[in-house]
């Protein structure tokens, strides 16, 4: 199996399509008066645990993969890798996704600074932008941690190389062999 790194626009389009759904919100919220806007301290929190947690997985991935075999003294499952893999491309798009539903909050609340209710959710919303945007940073260094080195497997470009001279020597062998009856 091998997994791919996730494309740099995947995190362009998560973060429009949360920017495109805070502008709808704060519109729907200044026209209706409903407070829906704004993002609870412990949604702060529990992005930054979310981070810290993916980052101390995928950190653990890495240092299991950069050592000698021989000298390797714990063992990680193959399937706590993998979703370590997983949870680290969620933690990038989610938080580009909701980077751009917080920025466009604060983005479009800034003129109505003089409020007390307004400026709240400023502070709250530019809190948590800057959150999401260091998880989304910490979801594709932990894609990067992730990373395995080639192993002697079928899936090593110098076993891939070597299989490619072999079918290379085999058909120059086979042609040299045949004659043609003239």
């Amino acid at each position: 199996m091998s997994a791919r790194r996730t494309p740099w626009w995947y995190y362009a389009i998560a973060a429009l399509i949360g920017l495109l759904l805070g502008a709808i919100l704060v519109k729907s919220d200044e026209m209706s008066g409903l407070s829906l806007i704004g993002a609870p301290w412990f949604v702060a929190f529990i992005l930054v645990l979310l981070g810290a947690a993916v980052l101390i997985l995928a950190l653990q991935v890495h240092q299991y993969a950069i050592t000698d075999p021989k000298k390797r003294k714990s063992w990680i499952d193959p399937t706590k890798a993998v979703y370590t893999l997983v949870l680290c491309k969620a933690l990038g798009l989610a938080g580009a996704g909701l980077a751009g539903w917080y920025m466009v909050q604060v983005l479009l609340t800034l003129p109505h600074w003089g409020i007390p209710y307004y400026q709240n959710v400023i502070i709250q919303c530019g809190v948590t932008t800057v959150i999401c945007i260091g998880d989304m940073a910490v979801g594709i260094i932990g894609e990067w941690l992730c990373q395995l080195p080639p192993s002697e497997g079928a899936e090593n470009p110098k076993m891939k190389a070597a299989k490619r001279r072999e079918r290379q020597r085999k058909l120059a062998a086979g042609s040299m062999g045949k004659k043609s009856d003239i």
